[in-house]
């Protein structure tokens, strides 16, 4: 890209995020996905519920945010409201019902914290060889 008259440069953002196919997006809130985050097949992300104090079962509508470089497993359930924090791992058919940490896997129904999730650098693999 060149340089606008203005003098302020643009750059370009290459980022994505990935909703792998038969996700179920029950959308009533707004569900983000930030930055290579990925939900991987069969995966459920449901932003509605209902009120069961309520007379009426009135419908409640809090957001999903997945965080970046995080992973939702095959099958896995997020429910309202819930925040999968960044590089966080929701194993395959767990099911996220309060926000989970950041760089942290997770497994089950409910979903429990098993370890931190830790990233190997290129160096380390070189380094095994």
């Amino acid at each position: 890209m060149g340089v606008p008259e203005s003098g302020i440069r643009r750059t370009l953002k290459l980022a994505y995020a990935r909703i792998s196919p038969s996700v179920t997006v029950y959308s009533v809130a707004k569900i983000t996905l930030a930055d290579y985050a990925i939900v991987s097949q069969g995966s459920t992300l449901c932003a509605a519920s209902h009120d069961i104090e309520d007379p009426h079962f009135q419908t409640t509508a809090p957001s999903i945010m997945i965080g970046a470089r995080a992973w939702v497993a095959a099958e896995a359930f997020v429910g309202p409201g819930v925040t999968i924090g960044e590089g966080a791992v929701l194993g395959a058919r767990g099911c996220a019902f309060r926000d989970l940490e950041p760089w942290t896997v997770y497994a089950g129904n409910p979903a429990r914290r098993l370890k931190l999730r830790k990233i190997r650098l290129f160096d380390d693999v070189d380094a095994k060889s």
